[in-house]
């Protein structure tokens, strides 16, 4: 698109090229290849105009020093998203997919000053209350309960069939979720990650977290539910749902992408796409270590590329870059985890350097739990089902566009089909009706004849993942 004079936050030097131009950030051409858009940003300076989606313009930080410079002032740069300016006056449609992930919630997230101490002081020693041998026990469950849903077919996606399902199910099972809760909390994520009728889909997660809530007031347990109930913070319901919502939200979505992009990393082994070539040398494909894997795609493929979002307290000069006050400016952790300013550092792949887990005083209280679980669940599958390999050439894979993430599309693998251990057929969820996405939340197929026939029976209610899993093991 071609913005008027003062129709985006950016301000560019006379004559330079991103002067002319915004960027989508939500197309297949971005998702193809981001880099060669970071590049062309960084060229021109720290920051350059953007599109988060159709009508939503931002400004996207793209030097690392920038970006600490953005995320460790909140005196200059606030979080909290009433003081965005477009989304105040109505020019934001309301049902655009970003505005789950940008609006304001009363959670750590969108909140500053002394009221965000307040709430991330409850998450944080809520978190820390968290047993790591508990966390990867259940893990471990979880992981087993879904490769035994496609390790007796010796093929599978292990983005859609077990990196994107793990972290959901884990998360019910920490925040002490009964069946049918669980159920509609993990269709209602997957339908707002996947920017599916998000209105709908927010309607719906708000009910079941505030039930949630109830629920856990009366009958409390060891889960991270009672325990921000239980904190001397003294939490609103209000504040205790959204609460929720920051940790799944915060949760879900990275830990699948930094499962999957760890296995692809891992599994392309000497195949053509594996050459990294903002650091210059080879990965090492199959023979990393776990560690070293999840450390690599935290530097190259962080889970979450473009985030953080800020809103200037007044008009800043950043190097040169007008942000103007009250407009989205975002953090590139992608662009500023490859600025040529961190050869040294990306050498060696120093953990302390990245920014994938953020800086400042909204720097992820999570990374430990978050690490863990990613370890316990790419060690799992690799020795469960150790003859993994990709069915596709590793620089074929698909991503998936949009404008937060580095998101696989599919990860398909083979193997030596199994016998399923643990799970019996009673307790399995629904065959999926989609190859490429099986989900038993996607929008069902078109009624059969025989289905309409029999319309007037009671249907009996269809089992979710969460449901299903407590079949199989009743924790």
């Amino acid at each position: 698109m071609d913005p008027s004079p003062g129709a985006t936050p950016y301000s560019a030097p006379a004559g330079c090229p991103m002067h002319q131009q915004q960027t989508s950030l939500y197309g297949p051409e971005f998702a193809a290849d981001p880099h060669r858009v970071y590049d062309t940003f960084r060229a021109h300076g720290p920051a350059a105009p953007i599109e988060l989606a159709p009508g939503v313009d931002a400004t996207l930080i793209v030097q690392h020093e920038a970006a600490l410079r953005v995320l460790q002032n909140p005196a200059l740069f606030a979080r909290d998203s009433r003081r965005w300016a477009a989304l105040r006056e109505g020019a934001i449609p309301m049902d655009s997919p970003v505005l789950p992930m940008m609006m304001y919630r009363p959670n750590c997230l969108f909140t500053d000053g002394a009221e965000h101490l307040r709430l991330r002081k409850a998450v944080t020693e809520s978190l820390a209350r968290l047993n790591s041998s508990r966390v990867s026990r259940d893990v471990e469950r979880i992981a087993d309960y879904l490769i035994d849903q496609f390790i007796e077919r010796g093929s599978a996606d292990l983005l859609n069939e077990y990196a994107k399902l793990l972290p959901l199910l884990l998360f019910n099972q920490l925040f002490g979720c009964p069946g049918d809760i669980g159920d509609r909390l993990t269709r209602s994520m997957s339908a707002i990650f996947d920017g599916e009728d998000v209105l709908r889909a927010n309607a719906e997660l708000t009910e079941c977290l505030m039930e949630l809530v109830a629920l856990k007031r009366r009958q409390p347990g060891e889960d991270i539910t009672s325990w921000l109930i239980q904190h001397p913070a003294g939490l609103r319901d209000e504040e205790l749902k959204d609460q929720l919502v920051m940790l799944m939200g915060a949760g879900v979505e990275p830990e699948r992408n930094l499962i999957a992009n760890a296995l692809l990393l891992m599994l392309s082994g000497d195949q053509p796409g594996g050459h990294d070539r903002r650091g210059g040398h080879e990965r090492r494909g199959s023979g990393m270590l776990v560690e070293d894997a999840l450390d690599d795609v935290l530097w190259n493929n962080p889970p979450i590329a473009n985030y953080a979002t800020h809103y200037p307290v007044r008009d800043i000069e950043l190097d040169g870059v007008v942000l103007k006050a009250e407009t989205p400016v975002l953090i590139s952790f992608a662009a500023a985890n490859s600025d040529p300013s961190l050869t040294d550092a990306r050498q060696t792949l120093s953990k302390g350097a990245h920014l994938a887990w953020g800086a400042g005083p909204h720097v992820c209280p999570a990374k430990s739990p978050a690490t863990l679980i990613a370890l316990t669940a790419i060690e799992r599958i690799l020795n469960t089902v150790p003859d993994l390999s990709l069915a596709v050439p590793a620089s074929g894979v698909a991503w998936r566009p949009g404008p937060f993430h580095r998101a696989l599309v599919a990860l398909p693998v083979r193997f030596t089909p199994t016998a399923a251990r643990r799970t019996p057929a009673a307790a399995q969820p629904p065959a999926p009706t989609s190859a490429q996405l099986p989900d038993p939340y996607r929008n069902a197929p078109p009624q059969s004849a025989a289905a309409t026939r029999h319309a007037a029976e009671p249907a009996k209610k269809q089992k979710g993942w969460w449901s299903s899993f407590l079949d199989v093991f009743r924790v």
